[in-house]
């Protein structure tokens, strides 16, 4: 699991975050949709929808990457991941709240969290053995 994030932070390394959807901006096809926060992509990538991958950049450029949000939209019919970068505790709850409608859904996997729910996994609690 550790070359997962490693990989995540190479390419935002290496890769230009372009902000399309500054926060407080409506959706160009939906109005009523406002981004509560900086809403954009990593350049030069390439996502399972065929665009780059997704960035939500939260209010604390300190932190990194957090973590990821897993969508779910039975509107558009697709599955993604949006990377969740310098953003707070706050800032991630917004973001899940946004996701959260009649047609789309989302979970989060914080970067700290996600490695001890691998490891949890992958070792039987009862003996600390590797689980079959």
């Amino acid at each position: 699991m550790n070359g997962f994030w490693t990989r995540l932070d190479e390419m935002l390394a290496t890769c230009e975050i372009v902000i399309d959807r500054p926060k407080g901006t409506a959706h160009p096809r939906f109005p009523e949709v406002v981004y509560p926060l900086d809403y954009g992509f990593l350049s030069g990538t390439s996502a399972g929808d065929g665009h780059e991958i997704d960035v939500w950049r939260g209010s604390d450029a300190s932190t990194g990457l957090v973590g990821i949000i897993c969508t779910a939209d039975s509107f558009k019919k697709d599955a993604e991941i949006k990377l969740l970068v310098g953003c707070t505790p706050n800032d991630v709850d917004v973001v899940r709240e946004f996701h959260r409608g009649a047609f789309m859904s989302g979970i989060v996997i914080h970067r700290d969290a996600a490695s001890e729910a691998v490891a949890r996994v992958l070792v039987n609690d009862e003996t600390g053995e590797p689980s079959a």
